[in-house]
């Protein structure tokens, strides 16, 4: 647990972006305190402030929705809050309002329940000073006002590099591929790339997707980046298998090749240049997939033999792939407006989100996490406010922001926010007693002071949230040093308020909790279902099912290792359902690693040969993981019937294919795969059920 709050994560925030959100936040600033109106910069600044972390990657439409919708809320929360800060009963009922819809946006996702989070805290920042309605509308404009500047600085390169999202998305993908292609395979770890391909996904497919001619050139290489991580995986794991290190070695050639050809192709993507390096690269690959060739003819073992026609067919393919990556990626961006006429692709039904109002209607439920929260949310906030009201407490609007702030819908990120809360709080205010003695002498001084922590605090708070809230305590202690207020008569109340609301947060959380351990077995059973329909898919449907059923795979993945995750951090977690889990995701790894390298297979190779056997082992294997699904979903004994039979006998009729038939190779890979199917199925049940006779 210990570890958890330690760790520091990977900075997501590029600097430019981290530069544009503070200058959005500092600038209103330092004019309204440099106009003789430091309570009209405030407000901008707290506009600018609360819509920062709404200025997330993605479309353009989307960041431009998402930010005005955030600095839309914060102004009415901000009317609200001044207006009725006056009535301690109607503010309490106000925060009771604000605590559960706030609460329920977290079904709609991170980002919304992220904006209904800052919308509380608005709120209750805002009720502190009760003002009539024509000054509260004014306050509401003004806050308004500066998410609108935000939202502007983030959108003011939309005419300059309109495909920027795209480019930069493809990029990673291309980036995360070659790192892939570099790495020695694990057949129990997932296959790679599964963030970065997600998210282009949703970029390119999404609600929000740009319909522009040139989009097509983008949606082309999204597809043959899938084609080529298939290849590269089914490669990778071909390189693990063969015995001979010759071979081994011919195969790791082609992979290091195809590693600097990605490269090559991110880094056009990257700077919207034409790929020249990576056509040089691209045209050496072909004599090493040769060196396979000649390896398959001469090798006298006859498995060894069968390994290397596979591979050598998945080589030739995976140049194939790069060829067309370097050819597509000179047309994408604003050079693709002469390709082909747009293709209206749409992401897998699955996957779509549901209309907002649909979502929240659909977790208005006990059973739901979501509306756990938002009750929880709404009961807290409102217990918060009138407590503080009841007290007369200063400045105690601290406390319903802590509680705000600290309650998550599960244990571990509660109980996580709530010690970094404390600690980054404890933290920021001996960093305040530190710059109290340099940096408050002049106004020049406390803008510099508060636009580094600005920056700090966007750039840290989601490597280590301590560390924003250590940055952030500083950074408020100097923006209300600009209203009038001397930091060092408040630190010691903001402290102790800090400990109230988390304590209040997690006390609400241990009187009523949801814990992860009830969700984790039915959501390892999506997983398996999933990863059930991807492979009845590619072993009877079309290329488009291929796709939609490996995303939708993909994305019961995250969620399920998002559950586990959640688990760990709960007290004293279930470690026999923890080691299930873990079990279930590595043998589940060796299923999906199995079913990409059948879907290379038939990339390049086309239908399977028309056998009984094939039906067969299809039926018996989806049979089988259903049987799982089941016993996973409800905890009772599975129905599992071994597909071993099944597969031996495909097998067998694969083998009586001649060496000189057209399909020969295509068979020699559906039968090694289908042993690695079997095999990860039989795994699997034993895992799940040890009883099954596998």
């Amino acid at each position: 647990m210990l570890s958890r709050l330690l760790a520091l994560k990977p900075r997501d925030v590029p600097w430019r972006v981290a530069a544009r959100n503070t200058l959005a936040v500092v600038s209103p600033l330092a004019a309204g305190v440099l106009a003789g109106h430091a309570d009209a910069g405030i407000a901008v600044a707290i506009g600018a402030l609360n819509t920062m972390f709404a200025d997330q990657p993605g479309p353009y439409r989307l960041r431009a929705q998402r930010m005005l919708l955030t600095a839309l809320g914060a102004g009415l929360s901000a009317f609200a809050g001044a207006l009725l800060g006056a009535s301690a009963p109607a503010i309490v009922i106000a925060a009771l309002v604000w605590g559960v819809a706030g609460g329920m946006l977290v079904a709609i996702g991170p980002e919304a329940g992220r904006a209904g989070m800052t919308w509380m805290i608005l709120l209750v920042v805002m009720s502190a000073d009760a003002l009539p309605l024509t000054d509260a509308a004014g306050i509401a404009v003004l806050v308004f006002g500066g998410g609108v500047l935000q939202s502007t600085l983030a959108l003011a390169a939309w005419p300059l590099q309109r495909y920027r999202p795209e480019r930069d998305a493809l990029a990673e993908v291309f980036r995360q591929l070659a790192a892939m292609a570099r790495m020695r395979h694990d057949p129990t770890t997932p296959p790679p790339t599964t963030q970065a391909a997600q998210f282009a996904q949703h970029l390119l497919h999404g609600e929000h997707r740009s319909r522009s001619l040139a989009v097509q050139s983008f949606r082309v290489l999204a597809e043959i980046s899938e084609r080529a991580r298939v290849e590269l995986l089914a490669l990778g794991d071909l390189r693990e298998n063969v015995a001979d290190p010759g071979s081994g070695g011919a195969i790791g050639d082609v992979l290091l090749a195809a590693a600097r050809v990605l490269d090559g192709v991110a880094t056009a993507l990257a700077q919207a240049a034409p790929p020249t390096a990576a056509q040089h690269l691209v045209d050496g690959l072909d004599p090493l997939v040769e060196v396979i060739g000649r390896l398959r003819a001469e090798h006298a073992e006859r498995s060894e033999r069968r390994l290397l026609r596979i591979a050598h067919t998945r080589a030739e393919g995976l140049a194939g792939q790069l060829r067309s990556a370097v050819r597509n990626s000179a047309f994408a961006g604003s050079r693709g407006e002469a390709g082909a006429l747009a293709i209206e692709a749409h992401l897998p039904t699955a996957l779509r989100p549901q209309g907002a109002l649909a979502t929240l209607r659909a977790n208005l439920t006990l059973s739901s996490v979501a509306f756990r929260h938002a009750l929880r949310c709404g009961v807290c906030l409102a217990l918060a406010v009138a407590s503080e009201r009841a007290l007369a407490l200063p400045h105690g609007f601290w406390i319903p922001m802590t509680t705000a702030i600290v309650l998550k819908p599960d244990f571990a990120g509660t109980f996580s926010f709530g010690v970094l809360r404390v600690a980054g709080t404890l933290a920021g205010l001996l960093l305040v007693s530190a710059l109290l003695h340099v940096a408050f002498a002049g106004t020049w001084d406390r803008l510099l002071v508060f636009a580094v922590l600005c920056l700090a605090f966007r750039v840290l708070t989601s490597m280590n949230y301590g560390l924003g809230t250590a940055a952030l305590t500083g950074m408020i202690v100097v923006l209300m040093s600009f209203h009038g207020e001397a930091p060092g008569e408040t630190m010691l109340p903001r402290a102790l308020y800090t400990l109230a609301g988390s304590a209040l947060a997690l006390t609400a959380y241990a009187m009523w909790p949801t814990w992860e351990r009830q969700r984790l077995r039915p959501t390892l059973a999506t997983m398996i279902d999933a990863y059930r329909a991807y492979l009845a898919a590619v072993l009877d449907g079309g290329t488009q099912a291929w796709a939609d059923t490996r995303s939708v795979a993909r994305a019961a993945r995250t969620n399920a290792l998002a559950s586990l995750d959640r688990l760990a951090g709960e007290p004293r977690p279930d470690r026999r359902l923890i080691a299930l889990a873990e079990g279930v995701f590595a043998n589940g790894n060796r299923l999906a690693r199995a079913t990409m390298a059948l879907e290379a297979a038939r990339i390049d190779g086309g239908e399977w040969p028309r056998l009984q056997e094939v039906s067969l082992f299809a039926e018996r294997a989806d049979a089988a993981l259903r049987a799982l699904v089941t016993s996973l979903r409800e905890g009772t004994p599975s129905a599992y019937v071994a597909p071993r039979p099944a597969e031996r006998a495909l097998a067998s009729a694969l083998e009586a294919i001649p060496a000189d038939s057209p399909q020969r190779a295509i068979a020699s890979a559906l039968a090694h795969a289908g042993d690695r199917v079997t095999d990860a199925i039989g795994t699997l049940a034993h895992g799940i059920d040890p009883g099954t006779r596998t």
